[in-house]
C-alpha cells in the first residue's frame, strides 16, 4: 500500500528511474532550452547540452510553472495522498521552490514545501530519507523532519574546468569567474546556505581532483556515510574518483556514480566533477 504522505521533488535531484519507482516518488521536471527549443529535463541528454555549450549554441533553463505543481499535487491526492512533502533545489539557484509554494495553494490536501538549499544528490539524499520515513508510516511532520535532518548533514563539493558557464547562468559572481580565468586556476566550489561559493583554488586539474577526494574523506569521517559522484561528460575521471573513494572510505558502501541532468549541466559545463557527502544518522 502506498504511504499516505507522498513525496514530490524535481528533476535536479538526480535520482534514477529505478529509485523513483521503488520509493514511489513524484518528480516534476525543470526545462532546458537549447537553440530555442525547450525540453523537459531528462527528455534530452546531458551529452547534447555539453555539445551545445562547446559550440556556443544558446542554452538556458527555466523552472516549472506553478500550475504544473498544482496539477501534480491534485494527481497525488487522487492517487491516495493525504498530505504531501515537496522538496526542491535551492531557492537561491532557481524559482522552482517559489513555483511549488504557489502551486501548493491549490492543492486539495496539505502540502509542505521544503527548500533543500542544495541540488543534485544534495537534494536527492534528503528526498530518499523522506521517502523512507513515509514508507515506514511516518506522518507529515516525521517525513519533513527526516528530510531536514539529512539536509543539515549533507555537503557538496565540486570541480569545474572553467567558471564561465556558472558566470553565464548568474550562479557565481562575475568577478570571481574573471579572477579564476586570469590566474588559470582550477576552482573547487561548495554549496553554502544554498549558494555556490568558491572553496579553494588549485593550479592543475589533477591536483584539483585529488584535493576533491581529500576534502570528501575529511568530511565523511569514520561513520556510516552515503556518497554520490556526479559528472558531466567526464565518466572516466568520475569512475577513477569513485574507485579511489571506495578504497579510502569502506564505511561508504556502494558509491553512486551519476551524470548530472541537462539542467544542471547547462550551468556547470563539460568536465564537471562533484561529490555529495551524506553522513547517516
Amino acid at each position: 500500500m502506498s504511504a499516505p504522505v507522498y513525496v514530490v521533488t524535481d528533476s535536479t535531484a538526480g535520482l534514477t528511474s529505478l529509485e523513483v519507482i521503488r520509493h514511489q516518488l513524484t518528480v516534476v521536471p525543470l526545462q532546458v532550452v537549447i537553440g530555442g527549443t525547450s525540453y523537459d529535463d531528462g527528455a534530452t541528454s546531458s551529452e547534447a547540452v555539453a555539445e551545445a555549450l562547446k559550440t556556443f549554441t544558446p542554452v538556458s533553463t527555466s523552472r516549472p510553472a506553478p500550475q504544473t505543481f498544482a496539477d501534480t499535487y491534485v494527481a497525488c491526492a487522487e492517487a491516495g495522498a493525504t498530505s504531501i512533502i515537496s522538496i526542491h533545489l535551492s531557492s537561491d539557484m532557481s524559482g522552482t521552490y517559489e513555483a511549488a509554494m504557489i502551486g501548493a495553494k491549490e492543492s486539495p490536501v496539505p502540502v509542505r514545501v521544503l527548500d533543500s538549499r542544495s541540488i543534485g544528490m544534495g537534494l536527492g539524499f534528503p528526498v530518499l530519507a523522506a521517502a523512507a520515513a513515509a514508507a515506514a508510516g511516518g506522518d507529515m511532520d516525521a517525513v519533513a523532519e527526516a528530510a531536514r535532518v539529512q539536509m543539515a548533514a549533507v555537503s557538496s563539493f565540486f570541480y569545474v574546468d572553467t567558471l564561465e558557464y556558472l558566470r553565464r547562468g548568474g550562479r557565481i559572481n562575475p568577478a570571481q569567474a574573471l579572477l579564476g580565468t586570469a590566474l588559470a586556476v582550477k576552482p573547487l566550489l561548495t554549496i553554502t546556505d544554498g549558494r555556490i561559493v568558491p572553496l579553494e583554488k588549485v593550479r592543475t586539474s589533477s591536483r584539483a581532483i585529488a584535493r576533491l577526494a581529500d576534502i570528501t574523506v575529511e568530511r565523511a569521517g569514520t561513520g556510516e556515510v552515503s556518497l554520490a559522484v556526479h559528472h558531466l561528460a567526464n565518466p572516466e575521471k568520475a569512475q577513477v574518483l569513485a574507485d579511489g573513494l571506495a578504497e579510502r572510505l569502506p564505511a561508504a558502501g556502494d558509491i553512486s556514480l551519476r551524470e548530472v541532468g541537462a539542467v544542471i549541466g547547462a550551468h556547470v559545463g563539460p568536465g564537471m566533477l562533484a561529490i555529495v557527502v551524506a553522513p547517516q544518522p
